[in-house]
């Protein structure tokens, strides 16, 4: 299900070089929302009693392993959103209560998250989420017409949410795509109908081109051997070595105070 947009007279639809333009909504952003004011009449919302919201227990024991992580709880917002997400297919009402029941935090907190984030979805939308990069590289590449082909051939579609996105950070697969969390790319036009029926049959995505197949400089990287989603865990092949802080120190530094010390 694609997202609604406000519709645009075809000359406020193409660009200076004739293609067609992302389209906008009716206030000139991309980006939807933002100018809904909150509605002042209704009373602030109190962090939920976990005697009145039902949270399932395994979404429960995801956010909570989650706030493990951190000394401060809030760092682990953006992941228990993304898990409600990933249970309730969206950010809904209920989906923020629970979260905040789990989190103690209020769901006005939580909403100025969910609002921020555009992988974190406010309104229902199609299971199969299609995000067609747009930026720069992306753009000059054709990802117009990638986004305009993908959203006519899933028009009629309820499971697709497909839209654009300002960057995916794979400049190198230009015109690519988001599929269900796999990189794919550079995706031509006359593959967009494959694409489409792999994703409903439940296939692998155009195989030979997703960026999990391309080869990579360092022999001992180890890349996910299925698709991935957004917030969710990777295989344990694929986890890398442990940040510097998280290791323990060797020793005191050469030439340290303490190594000195030691010296004399």
């Amino acid at each position: 299900m694609t997202k609604k947009r406000d519709s645009l007279p075809a000359e406020d639809r193409v660009g200076t070089n004739g293609r067609a333009s992302v389209p906008r909504f009716g206030h000139g952003s991309r980006v939807p929302g933002w100018d809904e004011a909150v509605d002042l009449r209704k009373d602030p919302a109190d962090v939920p009693d976990p005697a009145t919201v039902p949270v399932p227990p395994q979404l429960r024991a995801e956010i909570e392993a989650h706030m493990a992580k951190y000394p401060d709880h809030r760092s682990a917002v953006i992941a228990g959103l993304a898990a409600a997400q990933r249970h309730h297919g969206w950010c809904s009402p209920e989906a923020i209560d629970q979260v905040a029941c789990v989190m103690r935090l209020t769901p006005g907190y939580l909403v100025s998250i969910a609002t921020f984030y555009d992988m974190l979805e406010n309104q229902p939308v199609g299971r199969h989420s299609v995000y067609v990069c747009t930026n720069i590289s992306c753009s000059l590449c054709g990802a117009e017409e990638l986004l305009a082909a993908m959203e006519e051939a899933t028009a009629d579609d309820p499971d697709f949410n497909v839209r654009h996105f300002e960057c995916l950070g794979a400049c190198d697969i230009a015109p690519m795509a988001s599929v269900d969390g796999v990189y794919v790319g550079p995706i031509s036009l006359d593959e967009v109908p494959t694409l489409l029926e792999q994703v409903r049959e439940g296939a692998p995505v155009l195989p030979a081109k997703q960026l999990t197949q391309r080869a990579v400089a360092e022999p001992l990287a180890v890349l996910p051997k299925g698709p991935t989603t957004y917030g969710g865990r990777m295989p344990e092949e694929a986890l890398g070595p442990p940040a510097a802080i998280e290791q323990e120190p060797i020793g005191p530094a050469e030439g340290s105070k303490q190594s000195n010390e030691k010296a004399v």
